[in-house]
């Protein structure tokens, strides 16, 4: 596993409950702001065996990314079970539910 990966893993993991973070602001805290698309790789392939909080993940636009339904409704679901309002089309707003681990 590369360094990369193993830091986007750690702060993926470090994301308090009722807190998001975008890809693109993962990347740049792992090391590589212009590596999102990674970030997005990183999380499909190891949200099970890591057991990550991939569902607080969201696009730079505060947005749910999933295109198919049933990802789509159970990234909603989550989120809203741990009090994250979401809005139409998805949209959260990051003023509110953006975690920045270096402002705790």
């Amino acid at each position: 596993m590369t360094p990369f990966t193993e830091n986007v893993i750690e702060i993926i993991r470090s994301i308090p409950e009722g807190k998001v973070m975008t890809y693109g602001q993962i990347a740049g805290l792992a090391g590589s702001p212009r590596a999102a698309r990674q970030v997005v790789r990183i999380l499909h392939s190891m949200s099970r065996a890591h057991r990550l909080p991939w569902h607080r993940v969201i696009n730079a636009k505060g947005q749910i990314a999933l295109q198919d339904d049933e990802s789509y409704n159970e990234q909603l679901l989550s989120l809203e079970a741990e009090g994250v309002e979401v809005g139409l089309n998805g949209v959260i707003d990051l003023g509110e539910y953006q975690w920045n681990p270096h402002n705790k």
